[in-house]
């Protein structure tokens, strides 16, 4: 199925007279009193062309073929086109809606291929708060990829190199405990690295023997390479723990370690080019001239004009670092998968590095960098309730699992209030259900660029923009076949839906959205987008229920009411799916 604004930008191409290279707009209107779908095209035209926009648009109106969608066309401020969809074509769409398994998505020409990397925690320290938002936004971003027909290769760039294990190596050969390592294998590899890297400040001896470690394991020592392997297992075994956990999946595990053997050879080819010079020992990469300042993420400006700010890609030392990773990285990913995109999901912080290694990219590698979208799809923080980052009370990192727990918990209790009556296993998996789906929308919802603050209390309330709320308008829906089925009575489905009321008419027009917004999304790479049309798809529901009898309505709308609902229920389980978020069938 096309969806409503693209069946409405081809019949505005039609309209207007030399329409090449123009793009189109049609989007829905802020305020549903002016009509349903708005598009500035005129006043676009009229720029280009020194014209009236409103004469423009008339112009166009008077060219328009949508008698078959629309009940009218209005030309509206400075030149907007406004169009008013007709009940009887939406309710034909709805029912063309109710046997589209994607639910209003289209299918696409051709299948892109995504390489999307996210979360990406560090080998040897437990995942934590911090890991939050790119595990969901990561893992939302694949869904509805996949969802929209397309290819995604889900790569967890795990922390598994670096000169932390030269410390981690020293601690584990003195002072490892045993039983603390089986009972939780991050917390003791932690408290390692935490207590030698206080004594290698303290003891330059201890500090020359974790760098020794470290040489010894980089020249492939048979010991420090076990065990080095030892710590990734241990790693990834409680990595995949919460993963499980929270329904988040990877097609590839490929850490920093995976392109140690390809980062000379990129510092080489990118010395050869004339594109990383030496500078004071090290290899560097600097502006070649050829953007504004503005624009050049190798210039930073200070109170004396533009200086240089170059990336480097070879230190001193002689050690690689962050960027040549990345640059071999993006070389494999382009090699092997043939990606139309790749997408970086990771906080705001990086924002320079992203631009910097994009820029050496594509002066390194021109042909393929034309070849590949690449994205960095960055993200604020996440604050306690006074305003700074979220920690524990004794201003230690929260760990993901403890929070994940504390969810569940705090959901139970919340779900044992209201149903006592149900048996300690259903309250537990309703709670997980509603605990993990808090967490999650709580970071989903809001402008990913904003920071937003973690509050138990508005995330697991049933009122607001929650994922309670939601869920609990799946649940009332539920509800309502169920009692149906109780009653006797079967339903078969397959009644035509008339939209006949203004709430049914409401509703019914925010269902046939889905497929408009889950594109949306993917061209963004914004969920919020996908959240809040969530959100007021279930305030349509909600004033459609009231408004609306449904099991005792009378015989000849209830059939029709009844597969709104129907509708209404599955694009509000398939768009929280696509959030990562499980709905329950009671709460």
């Amino acid at each position: 199925m096309e969806t409503i604004p693209s069946l409405l930008v081809q019949r505005l191409h039609a309209a207007v007279e030399d329409s090449a290279g123009l793009e189109v707009q049609v989007v829905p209107t802020a305020d549903s009193r002016f009509g349903d779908y708005q598009s500035n095209v005129a006043m676009v035209l009229a720029k280009r062309l020194k014209l009236n926009p409103r004469v423009l648009a008339q112009q166009i109106m008077d060219r328009l073929r949508v008698a078959d969608l629309c009940s009218g066309v209005e030309i509206a401020g400075a030149g907007f086109l406004n169009f008013r969809l007709s009940k009887e074509w939406l309710e034909s769409r709805l029912c063309e809606l109710r046997s589209d398994d994607h639910l209003g998505v289209p299918r696409p020409e051709r299948s892109r291929t995504l390489v999307i990397d996210f979360s990406s925690p560090n080998v040897a320290k437990p995942m934590h708060v911090g890991h939050i938002r790119s595990t969901f936004l990561g893992d939302s971003l694949s869904r509805i990829a996949e969802y929209s027909g397309h290819r995604v290769v889900r790569d967890n760039h795990i922390g598994d190199w670096g000169t932390q294990f030269g410390m981690l190596l020293f601690g584990w050969k003195n002072l490892l405990e045993r039983e603390a390592l089986e009972a939780d294998a991050l917390s003791e590899m932690e408290r390692l690295y935490k207590t030698v890297s206080a004594r290698c400040k303290e003891d330059p001896a201890i500090l020359e023997a974790a760098r020794s470690e470290l040489v010894k394991l980089q020249s492939g020592d048979a010991e420090n390479l076990a065990l080095w392997r030892e710590m990734i297992r241990l790693s990834q075994g409680q990595f995949d723990s919460v993963y499980g956990r929270l329904g988040v999946r990877f097609d590839v595990t490929l850490g920093e370690s995976f392109y140690n053997d390809q980062l000379r050879v990129v510092v080489e080819d990118l010395a050869r080019q004339g594109i990383a010079q030496e500078s004071d020992g090290a290899m560097c990469v600097f502006s070649d001239g050829k953007h504004a300042p503005e624009q050049d993420p190798f210039l930073i400006k200070d109170k004396d004009g533009w200086r240089p700010n170059p990336a480097l890609v070879l230190k001193s030392d002689g050690a690689a670092n962050y960027t040549t990773t990345d640059l071999a990285t993006l070389q494999y990913r382009i090699g092997e998968w043939r990606p139309d995109e790749i997408i970086y999901v990771t906080d705001g912080r990086q924002q320079l590095h992203f631009r910097q290694l994009f820029a050496v990219f594509a002066r390194w590698q021109p042909e393929a960098f034309q070849s590949v979208r690449l994205a960095h799809v960055w993200f604020g923080a996440i604050l306690g309730e006074d305003g700074k980052p979220f920690k524990t009370r004794s201003g230690e990192t929260v760990r993901l699992s403890d929070l994940l727990d504390e969810a569940e918990e705090r959901a139970f209790s919340i779900v044992s209030a209201k149903n006592p009556e149900l048996g300690e296993g259903e309250r537990r998996e309703i709670a997980r259900i509603i605990g993990l789906g808090a967490v999650k929308y709580a970071d989903l919802q809001p402008n990913r660029q904003g920071d937003y603050v973690f509050s138990w209390d508005k995330m697991l309330s049933f009122q607001g923009n929650t994922a309670p709320y939601l869920q609990n308008a799946y649940v009332r829906i539920r509800s309502i076949f169920r009692k149906l089925k109780e009653s006797g009575e079967t339903w078969k489905g397959g009644a035509p839906m008339a939209l006949d009321q203004p709430a049914e008419e409401a509703l019914g027009k925010k269902v046939l959205q889905f497929g408009e917004v889950v594109l949306q999304v993917l061209a963004d790479h914004r969920p919020n987008t996908l959240a809040n049309y969530l959100y007021e798809l279930a305030n349509a529901f909600h004033s459609f229920y009231e408004a609306c009898p449904v099991l005792k309505a009378e015989a000849a709308v209830r059939p029709g009411r009844l597969e709104l609902c129907d509708i209404s229920q599955r694009v509000l389980k398939s768009g929280l799916e696509l959030l990562g978020i499980e709905v329950p069938e009671r709460m």
